[in-house]
């Protein structure tokens, strides 16, 4: 079901006209979007091993460059016409995969809050579990992505940044660092609420 599980944030040039789901066209397994793509996951592992190691500041590099091939691959695929239903559903998952192993790591090191880490790892599990949910009480799973998910993501990215940025060159912002955890407490409370009612219309407009 990961495929499931990334339906809420594919993009919507890329979905079936009824909203199902990825669009139909396919430019093929290996592309150069999906190649990139599958760099970026297999930099989750060494961004992991690089923060367990107390490298955060080359760990701060691998994330910023990971941000970078994102927005690359984005724009191949558009320039080249190289979209794929499995890009769509590689590229949501990779992000997740990445922000939410800096989270957890962050956490283990002492760099985040623990509850915070907690709380972004629950957020996802709670739409996961709501969509296999869904699927599996056969009410179609439309979930769209909403704005203020797509605030949390942004702002979980420049905490994760921020906070490997401030510890990985000695740097201190205490302020800016504490402001910035709140924010991403708050959107991600309000995301994982989003989803809910969302699903909850969905299984009532399912039942009725």
């Amino acid at each position: 079901m990961p495929g499931a599980w990334a339906l809420a944030d594919v993009p919507d040039h890329l979905r079936r006209p009824d909203g199902s789901g990825p669009a139909e066209h396919e430019a093929g397994l290996f592309t150069v979007p999906n190649l990139i793509t599958l760099a970026r996951l297999c930099a989750v592992p060494a961004a992991v091993w690089l923060m367990l190691q107390h490298r955060l500041d080359i760990a701060f590099l691998v994330f910023v460059g990971a941000g970078i091939s994102d927005a690359v691959d984005g724009w191949i695929a558009r320039v080249w016409n190289a979209r794929s239903a499995l890009g769509a559903l590689l590229d949501p998952i990779a992000d997740k995969a990445l922000l939410v192993s800096v989270y957890v790591t962050l956490a283990a090191i002492g760099v985040l809050p623990d509850w915070l880490a907690i709380l972004v790892v629950f957020r996802d599990l709670l739409i996961v579990g709501g969509v296999i949910s869904l699927w599996m009480l056969g009410v179609p799973t439309r979930i769209r992505p909403l704005m203020v998910s797509k605030a949390n993501t942004f702002a979980q990215i420049a905490l994760a940044a921020l906070a490997l940025l401030l510890a990985g060159f000695q740097l201190s912002a205490p302020a800016l660092l504490d402001v910035m955890i709140w924010v991403v407490a708050a959107t991600t409370f309000a995301s994982g609420a989003a989803y809910v009612v969302q699903a909850a219309r969905l299984t009532a407009g399912g039942s009725a």
